[in-house]
């Protein structure tokens, strides 16, 4: 199984010379099987996702874009993904179960006034659809679904394995919701150490740094230091730091995974480009 980062920030791009290293495109990640040319499965539609259509060179989309929730930041690369614009292109939506149609709650952002065209106009070859918490097959893969704490609408994290490597993504985390933990940064609730268990790799949520998330923690996200904790709890072999702050410089980054260095688990941050191979 092979990994495509393709957008690491959080809340919004981060342009500009400050974050070319680490790069300033939103949530992201693109998953291949072993055998695998294109990916047939993506993890969250930031910003990100127009950088991954180029990878397609020109050929068509067919799989799952797997939304872990609705905030803009995970959307907003949707109308700017040429290869689910294909005609021959098959996109199949899925975001977390809410009681709504699935078209009709993204439509709510995703629609005039606020954009010029409605889910529906992506293509005839799109459907939109909710996904329960659970163990699913999607694409190939075995994907588990949780729900997770985060501000602002129902949020999932996920487990996908091939059967033979696995990895944990949780975007978007708020544990401090459940109180305060071992450590200040929230507890090691059930549903993440289900996710991160015995994974090769965590790719979590670590917009704040440990000095900032006091004065910061009500924006519903984690500190660095959560997913190292998490993965020492877990069993996870590898922390990948993701939706980095976006005004975080790739300077301030590499300070971040310094100071992680010689600790238990392994750590470093999410790269744009960069390929994984699990």
């Amino acid at each position: 199984m092979r990994l495509l980062v393709c957008g690491v920030r959080g809340s919004t791009p981060a342009p500009g010379p400050e974050f070319v290293r680490y790069g300033g495109n939103t949530s992201c990640i693109a998953v291949l099987a072993d055998e695998d040319e294109q990916a047939r499965l993506i993890l969250d539609a930031g910003t990100g996702l127009s950088r991954l259509s180029r990878a397609f060179g020109g050929e068509c989309f067919v799989g799952t874009i797997l939304l872990g929730h609705l905030h803009w930041d995970h959307t907003h690369g949707l109308p700017f993904f040429p290869a689910g614009f294909h005609p021959d292109a098959k996109v199949t939506l899925l975001l977390p179960e809410q009681g709504e149609d699935a078209e009709e709650l993204l439509g709510r952002a995703f629609s005039p006034p606020h954009f010029p065209i409605w889910p529906r106009q992506l293509g005839d070859g799109w459907t939109f659809d909710n996904l329960k918490e659970g163990e699913h097959e999607i694409e190939g893969f075995q994907v588990m679904a949780r729900e997770i704490p985060h501000k602002g609408g129902r949020t999932f994290g996920y487990r996908v394995s091939d059967g033979r490597a696995s990895f944990a993504y949780l975007s978007d985390h708020s544990p401090l919701a459940y109180g305060e933990g071992p450590d200040g940064f929230g507890p090691y609730h059930e549903a993440a150490v289900a996710l991160a268990s015995d994974t090769d790799l965590l790719i979590h949520d670590a917009q704040h740094t440990a000095a900032e998330f006091a004065s910061k923690a009500f924006m519903g996200h984690s500190a660095a230091d959560y997913p190292v904790g998490l993965a020492r709890e877990a069993g996870a072999r590898k922390v990948l730091l993701f939706h980095h702050d976006p005004p975080r410089t790739d300077d301030e980054i590499d300070a971040i995974v310094e100071g992680f260095q010689g600790g238990p688990v392994p750590v470093e941050a999410a790269t744009e480009g960069v390929v994984i191979t699990l």
